[in-house]
């Protein structure tokens, strides 16, 4: 237990200074967030730093490797897959700033970008066995589900990336509820004494010392950078420990935000009529009146309440 405490605080303190480091560079970059015009009540927000992701990735990989070593090819695969998509996050959020509007890469190439990256982790699970599927709330139960791995994980990885990508609206709330998530994980892989809980703890470490900067009124936002690659990490700590099916119910939350945005959009065409005020569905929350601080506690709450009792049915 001390050994996860350590990782987990080595984690923090590496994403504290990466974060100290990275703020002033960004603000001599002028590397500010352009913020959509429908959204009235981040007017003034404009300009608060983004790519702020890249410092709790950073902690995140170093303090992975330092606690699991180079030994674990998932692992090592994982931290790849998260630093991958990250890279297409800061693509995004480069060309964001380098155009002075809220649109970087095109729809497309996001796309495109994403299922290269999961057909990887696909293809490796296919090939390395990793086609079992643990049931949420059977008591260890689960099923082989064979070369239908390949087409599940790549739904999974793109489901998951996009999906957690949406949660990132309002201050602390992908941050927060992210953190919870790993915090699942992290305590349901140490019992079996997986050395991939490290990833787990070392993501609740940086994401915690994140939210110091991130909490409203945040000084500094993930961006796409961050968003794109803790959906990215959230998938493979799932996926390659057989885990899948607890992503849309730990992370309800996250598949909240995504058929939010799908019912929005499917109601809209076919009557001209919204659901929501606006979608994702936090921001209806915030045209309720709710403020950011309480929606992203209750997204955090409710996150945690679940994983509570995922771990009780374990």
């Amino acid at each position: 237990m001390n050994v996860y405490l350590i990782c987990t605080l080595s984690a923090f303190a590496a994403a504290c200074a990466l974060i100290l480091i990275l703020l002033p560079v960004l603000r001599k970059l002028k590397a500010g967030q352009y913020i959509l015009g429908y959204v009235k009540e981040h007017a003034s927000k404009s300009g608060t730093p983004t790519m702020g992701g890249l410092a709790f990735i950073a902690a995140i990989i170093i303090c992975s490797l330092a606690f699991c070593g180079t030994g674990d090819n998932v692992t090592n695969l994982t931290l790849a897959i998260t630093g991958g998509f990250a890279i297409v996050g800061f693509l995004d959020d480069f060309l964001k700033i380098h155009r002075k509007e809220n649109e970087g890469l095109k729809p497309y190439q996001k796309i495109v970008f994403q299922l290269a990256i999961a057909a990887v982790a696909a293809t490796y699970c296919y090939i390395n066995g990793i086609t079992e599927l643990q049931l949420p709330f059977s008591g260890g139960m689960s099923f082989d589900v064979g070369w239908a791995i390949i087409p599940f994980v790549i739904f999974v990885f793109i489901a998951t990336v996009n999906c957690v990508n949406l949660t990132d609206g309002l201050d602390g709330l992908a941050g927060g509820t992210s953190l919870v998530y790993a915090l699942f994980f992290a305590v349901m892989l140490s019992l079996v004494g997986d050395v991939r809980s490290f990833i787990a703890f070392s993501s609740v470490g940086a994401l915690a010392a994140f939210l110091l900067f991130n909490s409203n009124k945040a000084c500094v936002f993930m961006g796409d950078t961050g968003s794109l690659a803790l959906g990215g990490l959230i998938s493979c700590i799932s996926v390659f420990t057989g885990n899948a099916l607890y992503i849309p119910v730990v992370g309800i939350m996250f598949a909240v935000s995504g058929i939010s945005v799908i019912i929005q959009v499917i109601y809209y065409k076919r009557t001209r009529r919204r659901v929501f005020l606006m979608a994702p569905l936090h921001h209806h929350f915030q045209m309720k009146g709710f403020t950011e601080c309480k929606i992203a506690y209750a997204y955090s709450l409710l996150t945690a309440l679940v994983g509570i009792i995922c771990l009780i049915f374990l």
